[in-house]
């Protein structure tokens, strides 16, 4: 026996009837939850159950199937994570800036040597991916190395 979707079905298929073996309590379950699922029949709460378990098992479109509050939770994690990371990232540039003003005023280093000091900077920092520090820094400038 084969009956015609609603019309608020996408692709207007045709559903199948098959023989299905609950517990009790599992239909007991399914009343319970369809008023709060917004399902007129225990069929349509069958159906939108299994489509939902079937989308979480492929593991597609994983936001559909968290509930919300742990999605707007999670969006808020990140939002506050990411403003701390940029504040942070303004205190350290104002440093820097503060660092360099006053070595500018102490050292008299010629505009040549800064552009290749930048350019091998440049260089150290994209070879190590950012993983530099003073000592490595301290040990290739008394080795000579450029």
């Amino acid at each position: 026996m084969s009956k015609k979707d609603t019309p608020q079905s996408p692709q207007r298929e045709t559903k199948e009837r098959i023989p299905a073996w609950l517990y009790p309590t599992t239909l007991e379950a399914i009343d319970r939850a369809m008023e709060t699922a917004n399902c007129k029949n225990r069929s349509e709460f069958l159906d939108c159950a299994a489509r939902f378990y079937a989308g979480y098992i492929s593991g597609e479109d994983a936001l559909e199937f968290l509930p919300s509050a742990l999605v707007s939770a999670l969006r808020a994690t990140i939002q506050n994570s990411e403003s701390r990371t940029a504040r942070l990232l303004f205190k350290l540039a104002v440093e820097i800036d503060m660092m360099m003003n006053v070595l500018a005023v102490g050292m008299e280093v010629p505009t040549e040597d800064l552009e290749k000091l930048r350019a091998q900077c440049v260089r150290n920092v994209k070879a190590t991916n950012g993983s530099i520090s003073y000592k490595e820094a301290q040990e290739r400038q008394s080795s000579g190395q450029d």
